[in-house]
């Protein structure tokens, strides 16, 4: 929003207040008959407070829903009602907004201009999955995520990813989440809600490009389960990393594994990790010769990332307003562009020298520089660890559920024998009794 309009819409909103307040009109308002209709918003309008707090109470009891359904009910069809639930609320009702995904690029920008400051409600949208994420796992996605719901009731054949290239898919998150908040934080774009594969289902409008970017995403989740959660969403990055260290996971069987494999077929996720045996001394001898070596490769990714990053902070500088108005301009002024666009013409109207633009411009692509070494370095490191982990092999009696890469859907437990025979006698003792 520009700063008139922020200025119309603060007096706007003053001059309602003023009205219910029974106050005296000591100007009235100007009459314009110009026959010009305001086009239809495409966004949600703002919500009221009671609203607002609605909203963070429905997120907060459908997180508690979720972990109990998943952990203490270990029902998979609660957790497909409830996943229902939240798609018609969060998803078609709210129109995907709050949304928790969308909320980190609030966050970024909040911190790197102080200026800004994050709504309530979505610094609560933003950090209520978390917390939930350390301590029972990646319950949102299980359940509440209306993102992950509409790819969930699609899923008719899934079909299994190879691990190499689900390890390799992975990254395109990671490098995702480096970009969104690069941008958001230069004050750029808010790339992650531009680019919303379901938005467009949600609010029941947008562009046509939006809408065959939905569709196919949705062919493809058909399929492979998931791929926007699995290997784009950029807070499934934040959400995959906090369950790594949560306080509960998803145990498959309730007893004592019998290594049916039945498990390991139902999860359309790849998130089953199969019994693995102690390695021998002579396999443990080459993996620390290959641990050796990917740690001495670990700064030199990170190096070539700094350079590379450094290398499209221009590009991606291009994408800023100003940056962009301030290229187009010089271009004019040198005479290698001809005519003038309704940016640089709006900008010449104002009087502002172009020496400013040029200044501005200038600190901006500076930023860029800093955070494209950044992102590149994290891009790096990324890289590296993913070549390390395979490395660090532990001995598995049992087959388990990732804790990064689980998704609480409870699909498991109606696969699991152990599970159907616990559920079976926990019948029969409630019919006893």
């Amino acid at each position: 929003m520009t700063h008139c309009s922020r200025t119309l819409a603060i007096l706007l909103f003053l001059a309602v207040l003023s009205g219910s307040a029974g106050a005296a009109e000591r100007f009235p308002p100007p009459e314009f008959d110009s026959g010009h209709s305001l086009p239809e918003t495409q966004y949600p309008a703002p919500r009221g407070l009671v609203f607002e707090v609605l909203d963070v109470a429905a997120l907060f009891v459908a997180l508690c829903l979720a972990a109990w359904l998943a952990f203490r009910r270990r029902s998979r069809t609660g957790l497909f009602v409830l996943m229902l639930v939240s798609l018609f609320y969060f998803g078609f009702l709210r129109e995907g907004c709050v949304c928790p995904i969308g909320a980190i690029q609030n966050v970024a920008l909040a911190i790197a201009d102080r200026s800004y400051a994050v709504p309530i409600a979505v610094l609560a949208f933003f950090l209520l999955p978390l917390v939930f994420a350390l301590f029972f796992g990646r319950v949102f996605c299980a359940a509440v995520c209306p993102l992950g719901a509409i790819q969930d009731v699609v899923l008719v054949h899934p079909l299994r990813v190879p691990t190499w290239l689900e390890h390799a898919l992975r990254v395109l998150a990671y490098a995702y989440l480096g970009a969104a908040v690069l941008f958001a934080a230069t004050g750029s774009a808010f790339v992650i809600c531009q680019y919303d594969p379901f938005v467009a289902f949600f609010r029941l409008s947008g562009s046509l490009a939006m809408f065959i970017l939905g569709a196919c995403v949705l062919v493809v989740a058909m399929f492979v389960g998931r791929p926007y959660c699995r290997f784009l969403c950029p807070y499934g990055v934040l959400l995959g990393l906090l369950a790594r260290a949560s306080q509960r996971r998803v145990t498959i069987s309730p007893a004592e594994c019998v290594r049916c494999r039945l498990c390991e077929d139902s999860c359309p996720f790849g998130a089953i990790r199969a019994p693995a045996e102690a390695p021998s001394p002579d396999e443990r001898r080459v993996g620390r010769k290959r641990l050796a070596l990917l740690l001495g490769l670990l700064p030199v990714l990170v190096g070539l990332g700094l350079f590379a990053g450094g290398l499209l902070a221009v590009p991606f500088s291009k994408v800023h307003a100003t940056v962009s108005l301030a290229e187009r301009v010089r271009l004019e002024d040198t005479g290698k562009a001809e005519g003038t666009t309704d940016a640089s013409e709006a900008f010449r109207e104002t009087g502002r020298p172009t020496e400013e633009l040029f200044a501005e411009a200038k600190v901006l692509r500076s930023r860029f520089v800093t955070g494209g070494r950044l992102l590149g370095a994290w891009l790096g490191l990324v890289i590296g660890i993913k070549l390390i982990y395979p490395t660090l092999r532990r001995r598995r009696t049992d087959y388990e559920a990732d804790r990064g890469a689980c998704l609480a859907c409870g699909r498991c437990y109606d696969y699991c024998p152990v599970e159907h025979d616990r559920r079976k006698k926990a019948r029969e003792a409630g019919a006893v009794r």
